[in-house]
């Protein structure tokens, strides 16, 4: 028996050497662009895996401010309990612990690592068949990417990842906005799921998906627009020596980032509040952040609902409830997902650039 489990040992030993060995090969084939048997599913494959590992990590780097801008953007206007980034950060952390910066962490991670792994990969996809095109109604076969046409690829890249994940995203925004006085806990994402469905049925999972889609276009399409504009301008007019690509540093590609995340949010951020608004309609147990003390629920019939009643009940300035700590969130979040992603890349040996 001995001798079995040092033959299965070694067996599973050359068996890990052998699959590593594999994937150097076909990184090697991959930098010398030489296609070998079942390259393009395994770019594909490193592709989604950059994109996931991307969203996972910008996303938890920044999850308490994510969490205290969902309580900003839904609370009752006469139950007010944060009244800034700061103070909001400091009432988690003493009423809930450290457990509360990051309630709801998870089931975002379970929805922002295939949405960022099809968004990327979807941009990637959408930007090439738009340059084909493009090529072809000019008849010019160098001709790049324009701003606009980039804001076209990533407004289409935003759009299929959302509605792809849009009932995950539905759900992590009930379970990060609950606390200890929510009368009902929802103990998982899949709970939720299935609790939203029995409950309020199967439309109730994409309640706010119209602003969602609407908000995704300038929000993703500038992303993606600017962040790759800048990185272009930096490269041709080459105002700090710059040459090519390879030689923007990870600060550089950060600030690109930072830059592309800032005008993203700001131009969609009204329409991210009343998405939210009516991801919570119809929660008959919401908790008292919402609701308010003796205070029913807030119902809208529809997106232009949402925004009249919001304007009405609480003023202009509600639709920028949490732009504080959004803003605060969204500079390192976008920056270092686009940065991840590009590295993550290199490491896994894919040729292929969202640059190309």
């Amino acid at each position: 028996m001995a001798s079995e489990d040092v033959v299965g040992k070694s067996s599973a030993g050359e068996s890990a050497v052998t699959t590593i060995v594999n994937l150097a090969e076909e990184a090697k084939l991959a930098r010398e662009g030489v296609k070998a048997p079942g390259h393009a599913i395994l770019s594909v494959c490193k592709s989604l895996v950059a994109g996931g590992v991307a969203g996972g990590v910008s996303r938890t780097a920044v999850a308490p401010l994510e969490r205290l801008k969902f309580l900003l953007q839904v609370q009752n206007a006469h139950n007010v309990q944060y009244n800034g980034t700061i103070q909001g950060l400091k009432y988690i952390w003493r009423t809930e612990g450290v457990r509360g910066l990051f309630k709801g962490n998870g089931t975002n991670c379970a929805r922002i690592v295939p949405n960022s792994a099809v968004k990327f990969f979807s941009y990637e996809k959408a930007s090439s068949g738009i340059l084909w095109l493009y090529r072809q109604q000019t008849g010019n076969e160098d001709a790049q990417l324009t701003p606009v046409l980039r804001l076209g690829a990533g407004a289409c890249a935003g759009i299929i990842a959302m509605s792809a994940t849009y009932p995950m995203d539905m759900v992590r925004g009930r379970i990060t906005v609950q606390n200890e006085q929510s009368v009902y806990q929802y103990r998982g994402m899949f709970h939720a799921l299935s609790t939203v469905y029995k409950q309020e049925g199967f439309r109730a999972l994409y309640k706010g998906w119209l602003p969602s889609v609407i908000g995704v276009v300038p929000y993703v399409g500038l992303n993606f627009a600017v962040y790759e504009s800048l990185k272009d301008w930096l490269i041709k007019s080459r105002p700090f020596g710059l040459v090519e690509d390879t030689d923007l540093t990870v600060w550089t590609r950060l600030a690109c980032g930072g830059a592309a995340g800032t005008v993203g949010q700001t131009v969609a951020y009204p329409l991210d509040v009343i998405r939210r608004r009516m991801q919570m309609g119809g929660w008959k147990d919401a908790s008292s952040i919402i609701t308010g003390q003796g205070r029913s629920q807030v119902e809208y019939s529809g997106m232009v609902d949402a925004f009249r009643k919001t304007v009405r009940n609480e003023g202009f300035g509600a639709l920028y409830k949490g732009l504080v700590p959004n803003s605060v969130k969204v500079v390192p979040s976008i920056a270092i997902a686009f940065v991840t992603y590009e590295v993550v890349k290199d490491v896994l040996g894919v040729e292929m650039r969202i640059s190309d």
